[in-house]
């Protein structure tokens, strides 16, 4: 397991190396677009495909910008761990419940964004009122606030929570969104945090709201979900483009 600083390279497979410059591209993108995800906490996850008990996740101490390929940290999703171990207690319960719960899930973002926050505390949920919101439609969860999630046991009503939808909101708290690779996990957050401002900026204008027909939003969800197993897919090498146009050192 390779939890120093600075490994080698040589001391990764192909594969793990080059999950790990994806998910280090994530964190830097989520720095760019997101920056209030509150300092060193908050974390962005993704199974290692060839050991996929195991998961890569940001090393405690690091803010996002700081995050490359080669400090990305690996531990295993089935063992017991906090900062002792370089990883932030409260996101290794999250993120290894969610991937233990799902094994069709490669990838999980939480974020504590101030838009996503505020649509975590939303009474009435989120509204079908933008193309972006669609993307969830009957596919996001919602689960109570239980206070800093350090508790393993926790872990098991997250996950019943999550259910097999695209993302959950923890009221009070923020956000979580899954995804069967990096750019899903991202593409999903991109819209999730769009669909927030625009409800919330909606509903602070006017009460004089259209919403989308419930037989359009299944329809648009199944164009959706075409588009992102097809042409979609081509977004996030340019996304990797601009990461090394940017901030390059993620690749290290």
């Amino acid at each position: 397991m390779q939890n120093s600083l600075s490994p080698s390279t040589s001391s990764f497979s192909e594969a793990e190396w080059a999950a790990r410059q994806d998910l280090a591209a994530a964190y830097r993108m989520i720095d760019r677009f997101f920056p209030t995800t509150d300092g060193i906490y908050n974390h962005l996850s993704l199974r290692v495909l060839d050991a996929p008990r195991h998961f890569l996740i940001k090393r405690h101490a690091l803010l996002y910008r700081e995050v490359t390929a080669s400090n990305l940290v690996r531990v295993d999703m089935d063992a017991e761990l906090d900062e002792a171990a370089g990883v932030n207690r409260p996101g290794f319960v999250l993120h290894s419940g969610v991937l233990r719960a799902r094994p069709d899930i490669e990838c999980v973002f939480h974020m504590h964004t101030a838009i996503g926050i505020a649509m975590s505390a939303h009474g009435g949920g989120l509204r079908m009122i933008s193309q972006a919101a669609i993307r969830f439609y009957n596919r996001i969860g919602y689960h109570p606030f239980e206070g800093v999630t350090d508790n393993a046991d926790e872990r098991e009503r997250l996950a019943a929570a999550l259910g097999d939808n695209h993302a959950l909101f923890l009221r009070n708290h923020g956000i979580v969104v899954a995804g069967a690779s990096v750019r899903e996990a991202f593409e999903r957050t991109r819209d999730l945090m769009t669909a927030c401002e625009i409800q919330l900026l909606l509903e602070a204008a006017t009460d004089d709201i259209v919403e989308v027909p419930a037989a359009i939003c299944e329809s648009t969800v199944r164009q959706l979900d075409q588009h992102d197993r097809g042409r979609g897919k081509a977004d996030w090498p340019a996304w990797r483009r601009l990461m090394d146009d940017v901030a390059p050192d993620y690749a290290k």
